[in-house]
């Protein structure tokens, strides 16, 4: 049997009330250093940013949230829907709460990221800098999907939503390493036991609310994004991964790149012989990435 991943930098639990839930923060690092907050993406935890966190090469404070439903931050009661917005209001408040009357340094992954940019558009005296990973938005939808959208979320809303479970850590760990071959098998078996936990009969359920695999019910308006994106402020690093699906190839389209003129100070980077997961990929380079931004 593999020996799990052992983490050079120890991190801290903490919980904070706010906007109605118990949210889990997770940090690293001394609380005098310069901060950092990072936010996961869609199905990811906070503890996701471990490697990352242990490959920066000097001391910060680094703070990491678990969105609403996700790790150990409480889903709304009877939640069946989330909605984007409240991440927004989410990351208000706890900037609010861990860093008053400042701006901040913020890194998002994936949903992760596209919450932060949108929010530095619409906070941007909050945010110093931004760097977002793989975060790139939806494609651009069309008034007409609307009512098939809408009747496939009243669809799914008939039937709840449920979360796999697995025998074991390992049997989770298998089921990183699927998804995410790069994933090396130490790194895989430590998150698992941070991705899942025990259930009530003796198994080992994803730490995610299941109502978040409903289908979003409101389109992607880009005219929105754009206007929200023309108002930031911070200097914003795009770093992508230098092998994607077929659902990030609309990021090489003339559309997109139309898109990101609307981001006023935008710098891109590309991470090779990385997937979507690059913090678990190359968590060196994206670490290096990030500080070299931050202190530049």
């Amino acid at each position: 049997m593999n020996e799990p991943y052992r983490p050079r930098r120890t991190a801290r639990s903490t919980f904070i009330e706010a906007r109605g839930l118990r949210h889990h923060v997770r940090s690293w690092g001394d609380p005098s250093a310069p901060p950092v907050v990072m936010v996961h993406g869609w199905m990811d935890v906070s503890a996701s940013f471990q490697f990352v966190v242990d490959c920066l090469a000097r001391e910060r404070h680094v703070l990491a949230p678990d969105w609403r439903g996700f790790g150990l931050t409480a889903g709304p009661a009877q939640a069946d829907c989330y909605w984007f917005p409240d991440y927004l209001g989410d990351l208000d408040a706890l900037l609010e709460a861990l860093l008053p009357d400042r701006a901040v340094d913020l890194v998002g992954h994936s949903m992760g990221g596209n919450v932060a940019t949108v929010y530095a558009g619409v906070r941007p005296a909050r945010i110093r800098r931004l760097v977002n990973l793989e975060g790139f938005g939806m494609r651009a939808t069309e008034a007409s999907q609307a009512p098939d959208r809408l009747r496939e979320w009243l669809d799914e809303l008939r039937t709840p939503a449920r979360m796999r479970d697995y025998a074991s850590h390992e049997a989770v760990a298998q089921r990183l390493t699927q998804t995410n071959p790069r994933l090396p098998a130490d790194k895989a078996l430590w998150l698992a036991g941070h991705w899942s936990a025990r259930n009530d009969a003796g198994r080992y359920a994803l730490l995610g609310d299941a109502a978040h695999k409903l289908v979003n019910p409101y389109l992607y308006r880009v005219d929105e994004i754009v206007a929200t994106w023309r108002r930031i402020e911070a200097p914003v690093l795009l770093v992508a991964a230098s092998d994607r699906g077929d659902w990030h190839r609309f990021v090489e389209t003339d559309e997109y790149r139309e898109r990101l003129r609307a981001i006023p100070k935008l710098e891109r980077a590309t991470v090779e012989q990385a997937g979507h997961m690059l913090h678990h990929d190359q968590p060196e380079r994206v670490a290096s990435l990030i500080e070299e931004f931050f202190d530049a």
